[in-house]
């Protein structure tokens, strides 16, 4: 059921008014929400739903457990640290079989080659969204394990907030804190709040469609697929617009989730803030996937040390989380690479800022600065991009070699002009418009939506899974 299909929009219109006719009641909001949740990701692979219910249950009595164990008592440390194993094992234990045991398998037979040793196959499909909702849960352990979050007491309440469907597959990744006590208010649907969602909705709906969609079949497959027979020029058009296709891809779904969730009620974070804008590789993080940055930044970079045990430990602990970070994207080593590359810069954009060397100044710096960047963010791409060494090294070749522009079609074109504009118009234009859309009475947004859908209709061709989905 994936966000730009008309069943989800069929479902999702349905959940909107069974949720608002049932507001007034606590218990069966939670409820319908929770079946609608369980329903939307059985949808994908019914018998993966088992994996859900395994990590509600495994944490949701570690939370239980945790807040029976004062923390200041000395006596009971071992105990917590015990649940709080427990939780880490039990969750990265089924995404380690899951997403990785393959993986391993493949590398270690290697590296014996010639030992006479065969290590079993496991022939299993990667669940769709386990590395999102397992980090959401471990995030709520952790949290009640350090004391900064009391145990949740209602099982159907940590349920929903584990499976809640509008950021279930790909995020935003969700906070306790942030999520659970909006369960408890009585919600009310308010104008600004109702056509605010229908605006995130349609501006996500809009980047997927109207640009991702249509640069990865016109330009980016095309290139990745015949890597050895294209030239610089049509290397380069792919690798700028495989950067436009997966930050319009992954924002898009992004909006599409707010939205959702914003009709229902709730607020869930921001996950993209103009990261194409960033003039470093730190700010980069601060704006892209901000969910996953904060995640790694407060459980893995800060408890490995961060920066407070010198210098080479800091680049050290930088490395690890990006490492880690990139693995997290999928088994393959050219995402461990794209994860060092971004390590590197960090650390390097690190050793720059303790050095006291100066930015380029003005305007034009910072045009420099964000120009540059892009290009640091753009040669990861290629790696995260391409499914081996052998492919990320030959695109990389390729540029430079041959400047004859490229033909695309006039889909393409368009498709390049609006995701590039989608940053280089900034926040203000999104402001004003969003404003407006707000401003506009009920016939003429009725007319708009009737409009936008059937230019999505018409525009539609090959249906291009979301990115973040193999994640």
């Amino acid at each position: 059921m994936d966000f730009h299909t008309s069943t989800y929009g069929f479902f999702l219109a349905a959940v909107f008014c069974l949720f608002w006719l049932v507001r007034s009641r606590r218990g069966a909001r939670v409820l319908l929400l929770l079946g609608a949740s369980w329903f939307f990701y059985a949808s994908w692979n019914a018998k993966y739903l088992s994996l859900i219910l395994f990590s509600t249950l495994l944490d949701y009595f570690a939370g239980a457990a945790l807040g029976k164990l004062d923390p200041s008592d000395p006596s009971l440390r071992k105990k917590r640290r015990l649940v709080l194993s427990a939780s880490l094992v039990g969750n990265l234990g089924c995404l380690g079989i899951f997403k990785y045991y393959n993986f391993f398998r493949t590398n270690i037979e290697a590296l014996l080659a010639g030992a006479g040793i065969h290590i079993p196959h496991l022939d299993v499909i990667l669940p769709v969204g386990i590395s999102f909702y397992t980090f959401q849960t471990l995030s709520y352990t952790i949290e009640v394990y350090k004391g900064t979050l009391k145990p949740v007491k209602s099982f159907k309440d940590f349920a929903l907030f584990v499976a809640f469907f509008p950021q279930l597959v790909a995020g935003p990744i969700v906070r306790a804190r942030d999520f659970l006590p909006q369960i408890g208010k009585r919600p009310a649907l308010l104008p600004e709040d109702f056509k605010l969602g229908l605006f995130r909705i349609a501006l996500g709906l809009a980047k997927k469609v109207l640009v991702a969609d249509v640069l990865a079949v016109e330009i980016v497959d095309k290139a990745f697929r015949h890597g050895s027979s294209i030239h610089g020029a049509e290397a380069l058009f792919a690798v700028y617009a495989y950067a436009l296709q997966i930050y319009c891809d992954f924002s898009g779904y992004s909006d599409i989730a707010i939205g959702s969730a914003l009709l229902l009620g709730f607020r869930i974070p921001e996950n993209f803030d103009l990261p194409y804008l960033a003039s470093n590789i730190r700010e980069f993080w601060r704006r892209w996937h901000i969910s996953l940055s904060t995640w790694l930044r407060d459980y893995l970079y800060i408890p490995l040390g961060g920066n407070r045990k010198g210098r080479a430990r800091t680049y050290v602990n930088l490395m690890i989380t990006m490492l880690l970070g990139g693995l997290w994207h999928g088994s393959s080593w050219s995402f461990v690479a794209w994860g060092g590359i971004h390590g590197t810069w960090l650390a390097a954009d690190r050793w720059w800022q303790e050095k006291g060397l100066p930015a380029p100044p003005g305007r034009w710096g910072r045009f420099l600065s964000v120009l540059f960047t892009f290009h640091l963010v753009c040669l990861g791409w290629v790696f995260f991009r391409s499914n081996d060494f052998g492919l990320a090294m030959d695109m990389l070749g390729r540029i430079g070699k041959g400047w004859t522009i490229p033909r695309l079609s006039t889909a393409a074109w368009l498709a390049l002009g609006l995701g590039a504009a989608t940053h280089l118009a900034g926040g203000k234009p999104r402001g004003w418009a969003q404003r407006a859309w707000i401003a506009s009475p009920a016939p003429l947004l009725g007319l708009f939506w009737a409009l936008f859908l059937g230019l999505l209709a018409s525009a539609k061709g090959t249906s291009v899974p979301f990115i973040y989905f193999q994640f």
